[in-house]
C-alpha cells in the first residue's frame, strides 16, 4: 500500500458526486462550509475562484482547483457580481441545475465540479497540511493522466450510458488521487528548505519507513529496523522522521494502527479479534484498552455509533 492512497482511504466516506455546470452571462455561486472537499475544472470560458481565505484566483480553460478543507468558497464570472448560495445535499449531491435560458443556446462557461465526503475525525496530516486552494493551471504536456481522467469524467457525465454510475464513481476516486499526486510532485522537495509531508515523501529513508509501516502495520516494528530500511542508524533515523513527519516513528505507527482499526470497525463486519490482529495486537483486551484510550469509547460502542458501516460506495 502506498501512503497517499492510504491517507485518502482513511478519510473518504460515502459516495462522491459530480456534475457539469453550464454558466450563462453574469453569474456567481457561493458554497457553504462542509465536512467534505471539492474540485472545479474549467472546460470552457473562465471564472474567478473566491476562497474563504486568501486572494481571488483567476481560472481559465483546463485549470483545476481542489479545496481540501471544506471552508466554503465561491465561483463567479467576475469579482463584482452578486453571489447566489448553493447548498449540497446531505450526501454531498449537487442540486439539479436550472434550465438554460432560451436566448443563450451556448454557455459562456462550462465547468466540471465535484464533491467528496470526508471523515475529519481522523484526518491524515498528509491532507491536513494542504493549502486552502490547490491550483493546477493548464499547461501543455503537464499532468497528462489528470487531464485524461477529466476528459473521461466529462464524457460520462455528458451522456449517461450503461455502467455510468460505477464508472463515474471510480473516475472521481481516480481524479482525487491524480490531483493530489500532481500537487505533491509539483511541490519543492528539498528537505532543507521545506518540512512536512512534501519533504517526508521525497526523503528516501523516511519514505521507505512510511511505506513499510503502511504495507504491514501489524508487524512489531522497531525504530532500528525502520531506520535500516533507509540505511540510517536508529538515532539519525528517529531525528529525521520526527522532524519531517512531526511525530516519532512508533507514535505514528500507533496512530495509523488505530486509524486503520477505526476504519475496519466502521466499514466491515470483521470479528473484533481480526480487527485487533490487523492493528498489530495479539490480545483483544490490549487492543480494546488501546482503542478506548485513543477514541474514548470501546471498539464495540464505536462500531454501533451512527455512521458505522459506511462504505465508499454507499
Amino acid at each position: 500500500m502506498d501512503v497517499l492512497s492510504d491517507a485518502v482511504a482513511a478519510m473518504r466516506t460515502g459516495r462522491p458526486h459530480s456534475g457539469l455546470r453550464h454558466k450563462y452571462g453574469p453569474w456567481g455561486t457561493r458554497f457553504q462550509a462542509t465536512d467534505g472537499a471539492g474540485f472545479h475544472v474549467v472546460l470552457r470560458g473562465s471564472a474567478w475562484l473566491l476562497p474563504a481565505q486568501g486572494e481571488p484566483v483567476a481560472l481559465g480553460p483546463g485549470d483545476v482547483v481542489f479545496l481540501a478543507h471544506g471552508r466554503g468558497h465561491a465561483l463567479a464570472s467576475a469579482l463584482d457580481v452578486p453571489l447566489e448560495d448553493v447548498a449540497l445535499g446531505a450526501d454531498g449531491r449537487w442540486p439539479d441545475p436550472p434550465p438554460p435560458p432560451p436566448e443563450a443556446p451556448e454557455p459562456d462557461t462550462l465547468m466540471l465540479c465535484g464533491a467528496y465526503l470526508l471523515d475529519r475525525s481522523r484526518a491524515h496530516p498528509l491532507l491536513t497540511e494542504l493549502p486552502e486552494v490547490v491550483h493546477l493551471p493548464a499547461r501543455v504536456g503537464v499532468h497528462g493522466s489528470l487531464r485524461a481522467a477529466v476528459e473521461l469524467l466529462g464524457q460520462e457525465l455528458a451522456q449517461c450510458r450503461p455502467g455510468s454510475d460505477t464508472i463515474i464513481t471510480s473516475l472521481l476516486d481516480t481524479l482525487l488521487l491524480y490531483i493530489l499526486r500532481a500537487w505533491w510532485e509539483r511541490e519543492p522537495r528539498d528537505a532543507g528548505q521545506r518540512g512536512g509531508w512534501a519533504a517526508a515523501l521525497s526523503d528516501p529513508a523516511v519514505s521507505a519507513a512510511l511505506h513499510a509501516l503502511h504495507a504491514d502495520p501489524a508487524r512489531p516494528w522497531t525504530v532500528e529496523e525502520l531506520g535500516a530500511r533507509g540505511g540510517l542508524s536508529r538515532a539519525a533515523f528517529a531525528r529525521r522522521f520526527t522532524a519531517l513527519v512531526g511525530t516519532p516513528p512508533l507514535a505514528y505507527l500507533t496512530w495509523w494502527r488505530m486509524t486503520t482499526a477505526g476504519r475496519l470497525l466502521r466499514a466491515e463486519d470483521l470479528p473484533l479479534r481480526q480487527v485487533a490482529q490487523r492493528a498489530g495486537y495479539t490480545s483483544e483486551f490490549a487492543f480494546a484498552k488501546a482503542f478506548k484510550r485513543e477514541y474514548g469509547v470501546a471498539p464495540g460502542q464505536y462500531r454501533k455509533q451512527p455512521g458505522a458501516h459506511r462504505s465508499q460506495a454507499s
